[in-house]
């Protein structure tokens, strides 16, 4: 992959949204300089269980690789001056602390914008960089919470709960790989660097999408409905007789073939279903009947029938399925990286294929300060000697 060849991501982002955004652009051929404290660096380091022969994070593995790791304290006045020095060889510097922790720390855009006009700032925050709640801290349940995903997950009348994918995180690690995308694109024709301040709260909100814009229409303020669809039906998960399938009659063209697949050409010319419109207003009759029906076969047999009809139909499957799926493997979702201390180990390959490239060459999540020399000695050009200083000091590792 080489779409961002040539850019240098100085990547001061912790725990998951920051490290999974700046992931995509290393998938895609950035080089990422991860900067980490000296003492302990990014917190999901540690983050488990489950740990991984050697007491190494599966957590911090999925989500840092292709990246070099430089340690670099930069409470101290001669860390930051190597962060200067890098900061005038990068193209983006990604965070997601707190407002106000990069000007403390003398890394905000206003500082490095003197020494590099270019320069692209994203800060990812919990609300953003101004508003009422700029300083509070949150973590991907909250979001989750606070943007109306939690309201609209799960069982009608049951507790609230979060999706099981978080999120609220992922959500910012790609809306934020997507804006730094455009800001270089903006500077490739205006010579402009800038500054990117992501929300994940916004990015929350941005993801209710018509669910927002039904409540405007119609006023009515959506809950849970399980797997079901305010809008279509059925669209959703049946019962089989050996697990579960979800079914989706998204178009009226549908119907017809799920009535035959089901053997029951009599509900196709049922007035209380023959459209959509009809089967929304008899919702309560029609779930009841297709659940009884479909426990009588098994999913594969169910897939059979329904996809000789064209139908929309797809089984749940559980992860180790998913892991193991031919489609997945054939894409190469599935992909082996070479660990100096635990030699293969499975990862999670890229969705974004480039002029017909499935797979990636995966570098695997580095360790605390495996590049401080490489970078100092080889970006910077700092002799030995200064490395080997800043190391007895303890600004680095």
């Amino acid at each position: 992959m080489s779409l961002f060849s040539g850019v240098r991501v100085l990547d001061l982002s912790r725990m998951l949204a920051g490290p999974y955004g700046s992931m995509l652009m290393a998938d895609l051929g950035a080089e990422v300089i991860k900067v980490e404290e000296p003492e302990g660096g990014d917190p999901m380091r540690s983050m488990g269980p489950p740990f991984l022969p050697g007491g190494e994070s599966a957590y911090f593995l999925s989500i840092n690789r292709n990246k070099k790791s430089v340690a670099l304290d930069l409470t101290r006045e001669p860390g930051r001056a190597v962060f200067r020095d890098l900061a005038r060889m990068a193209d983006i510097v990604w965070d997601n602390f707190r407002p106000g922790v990069l000007a403390r720390l003398g890394a905000d855009h206003e500082s490095l914008k003197t020494i590099n006009q270019r320069l692209i700032s994203c800060s990812i925050s919990a609300f953003g960089q101004d508003g009422p709640y700029r300083d509070w801290p949150a973590f991907d349940l909250a979001l989750q919470a606070m943007g109306g995903a939690m309201s609209i997950t799960g069982e009608e009348g049951r507790a609230p709960v979060r999706m099981g994918l978080p999120m609220g995180d992922l959500a910012g690690g790609m809306f934020g790989a997507l804006a730094v995308a455009g800001a270089l694109f903006r500077r490739e024709r205006t010579g402009q660097g800038g500054v990117v301040d992501l929300s994940l709260l916004d990015c929350q909100v941005s993801l209710l999408s018509y669910l927002a814009q039904y409540f405007w229409a119609d006023g009515k303020v959506p809950g849970p409905m399980g797997s079901g669809h305010t809008s279509v039906v059925p669209y959703q998960a049946l019962p089989a007789r050996d697990g579960y399938l979800v079914v989706a009659i998204f178009a009226e063209k549908f119907w017809a073939g799920f009535c035959r697949a089901m053997a029951r050409p009599d509900l196709e010319r049922d007035p209380r279903f023959e459209t959509n419109a009809r089967r929304l207003a008899s919702r309560s009759t029609l779930i009841p009947l297709l659940e009884d029906l479909f426990r009588t076969r098994s999913v594969h047999e169910w897939l059979e029938d329904l996809h000789r009809e064209g139908v929309p139909v797809a089984p749940i499957q559980s992860l180790d399925g998913v892991l193991s799926d031919p489609q997945v493997r054939h894409r190469q979702m599935v992909v082996e990286m070479s660990h100096p201390a635990l030699g293969r180990v499975p990862t999670l390959g890229t969705p974004i294929k480039v002029d017909g490239a499935l797979g990636l060459d995966v570098v695997p999540a580095p360790r605390l300060g495996e590049h401080t020399g490489e970078v100092l000695v080889g970006l910077l050009g700092y002799p030995q000697e200064r490395v080997d200083a800043l190391r007895a000091e303890r600004v680095t590792v």
